[in-house]
């Protein structure tokens, strides 16, 4: 029989506006739950809440990062977190880039695997210069290698120049871990 090949999956979690499931804050520690139908969910970030950047017209995001064991490949897993958002209230079609939404959920990295396909980029391609994702991340993975940079998350983050719409300031806790 043959056992299925399990990979570590890391996700970025994002909400600025209310779902069926309340406030953004409720709305990722519900979708934190709703991962584990894609997989085993073996690590979880605090709750930062964080500035918009892209788009400042807004309200503040709550973020957080977690890690997935799964045995399903980067598109299915793609998939699933497509079809987890559009049960929260997300309408990718419809919505402004980088605006207001119900639920965001970005893979970010698996194992070392480099994609690049007309629906899927890995690693993300503003992975590194997102403070909003590298915080959380690098709570839960800080010698996390970029599988394309050859830098760790923490090397990334202590990188970023605290200046402009990604400055620190623009990143803090919400809440220590509530999911694991």
């Amino acid at each position: 029989m043959d056992v299925p090949q399990m990979h570590t999956a890391y996700i970025g979690l994002g909400s600025n506006l209310d779902s069926v499931e309340g406030s953004p804050a409720e709305t990722v520690v519900a979708a934190l739950h709703a991962l584990d139908g894609c997989g085993e969910v073996i690590h979880c970030s605090s709750l930062y809440k964080t500035a918009p950047v892209g788009f400042a017209s807004q309200p503040s995001f709550v973020n957080a990062v977690a890690a997935v064991r799964t045995a399903g490949s980067p598109e299915k897993l793609l998939e699933e977190l497509l079809e987890i958002e559009r049960h929260f209230g997300r309408v990718r079609e419809s919505s402004t880039p980088k605006g207001p939404r119900t639920l965001d959920l970005d893979l970010l990295l698996m194992d070392g695997l480099m994609v690049n396909t007309p629906s899927l980029t890995l690693p993300h391609p503003e992975l590194a210069e997102r403070r909003f994702v590298l915080a959380p991340l690098v709570e839960i993975a800080p010698e996390l290698m970029h599988p394309q940079l050859g830098k760790t998350m923490r090397e990334l983050l202590q990188a970023l120049p605290d200046a402009g719409e990604n400055n620190m300031a623009g990143v803090h806790l919400l809440r220590r871990r509530s999911v694991e």
